[in-house]
């Protein structure tokens, strides 16, 4: 691969601006330390679903559908599909598995249950498909959610397991049943909006993504990400790209905190400057100039209920006393410790930036820039 990958994004939690009151310094809390969780409900979702795929493809007709779906999207084909319309033992076990699989996942993420299909599959590197063509049988394995694991497991067509080294391509073809992370992001944006609205931390819409809603008499300032980059030494073959969001916090007008989620679906590969435009923060929606972005990765387990329920019971402790104060050890501290399985979803964050902050900024962690500009969005 010419680029490593992140692991799969998506959960971005704030902290405000770290002044240390009556001092005048920028103060920044150290995160606590990640807690030990048991494994992933949708790796073992993930996992269930491939052993009863890799059993399907002894089917001749389901094969040869996946190869197709393969190749005509390498991004991933969706998995409830494949056996539609087919008949035979195979096809029923598949169509049922998927169907069973999809809702699984939705209710582990919080999500409704009328998504649709969440699964898909994909041909673990475009280099297999030379060996698929020449009737090579493939084995099938999850793109789990821990980049350090040194071994996948992957599964034949009688069933039987096999271990895979995380760190160097398979000569023989594997298939790979993943999490449309795109599509589970932007229901979980839109729920964990709704949820925080609801608990008085956050608007009813969601911002940057989508035009923010607050507005002043002609228009309002906003900060636009003109560039950004993030970081990271793993290059795990069984890796997809990455689906991130952030969320904004600072004190609304109404003198609570807020939280505005922000949907970054771009920032899918490190080691990539990618050039969004994109604002990132609606000032019209704060009482004070500063406010400060955490960016987290979903590694597929994210549930947004469970995330909005838990960052807004921590929040709304907070009350407004004309400063700012450090936050970051209370809004990590409230993730469930399942949020910390195998790595800590932590990726990046930028303490105090201002309506006026312009240039690169360098995040607190090394791990990531962006450069910003104030930008002034007009009424029509």
């Amino acid at each position: 691969m010419s680029q490593s990958r992140l692991r799969r994004a998506v959960v971005a939690l704030t902290a405000l601006p770290l002044l240390a009151l009556g001092a005048g310094q920028a103060v920044a809390a150290p995160a606590p330390a990640p807690t030990p969780a048991a494994a992933s409900k949708v790796t073992a979702i993930e996992d269930e679903v491939a052993r009863t795929l890799a059993a399907s493809l002894a089917d001749p007709a389901l094969r040869a559908r996946l190869r197709s779906a393969a190749a005509d999207t390498p991004a991933g084909a969706e998995l409830a599909p494949l056996a539609e319309g087919l008949t035979g033992t195979a096809a029923r076990t598949l169509a049922s598995a998927a169907a069973h699989a999809d809702r699984s996942v939705a209710a582990a993420k919080g999500l409704g249950a009328d998504l649709g299909p969440l699964l898909r599959v994909q041909l673990a590197d475009p280099s297999m498909r030379a060996a698929l063509d020449a009737g090579a049988a493939p084995l099938v394995a999850t793109a789990g959610t821990d980049e350090h694991a040194r071994t996948v497991r992957a599964y034949d067509t009688v069933g039987r397991a096999h271990t895979l080294d995380a760190r160097t391509l398979p000569t023989r073809p594997v298939y790979l049943v993943d999490l449309d992370t795109a599509k589970a992001l932007t229901a979980g944006i839109d729920l964990l909006q709704r949820e925080l609205a609801a608990r008085g931390v956050g608007s009813a819409a969601p911002s940057a993504s989508s035009a923010p809603t607050a507005q002043a008499a002609a228009g309002w300032w906003g900060t636009k990400i003109t560039s950004v980059e993030v970081n990271d030494d793993e290059e795990p073959w069984f890796k997809g790209a990455a689906e991130m969001f952030s969320l904004v916090s600072g004190f609304g007008l109404d003198g609570k905190v807020r939280v505005d989620s922000v949907a970054m679906p771009y920032l899918q590969y490190d080691g990539t400057v990618y050039y969004p435009n994109q604002i990132l923060v609606n000032w019209s929606n704060y009482k004070y100039n500063l406010a400060d972005v955490v960016l987290m990765e979903d590694d597929g387990d994210t549930n947004y209920l469970a995330l909005a329920q838990a960052v807004a019971a921590v929040l709304l402790t907070i009350a407004d006393q004309g400063a700012y104060i450090p936050l970051v050890n209370a809004v990590l501290a409230a993730l469930p410790t399942s949020w910390w399985t195998d790595d800590p979803d932590y990726v990046e964050s930028w303490y105090t930036l201002a309506r006026t902050s312009t240039g690169r900024l360098n995040g607190a962690r090394g791990n990531g820039w962006m450069t910003v500009e104030p930008y002034w969005v007009s009424q029509l």
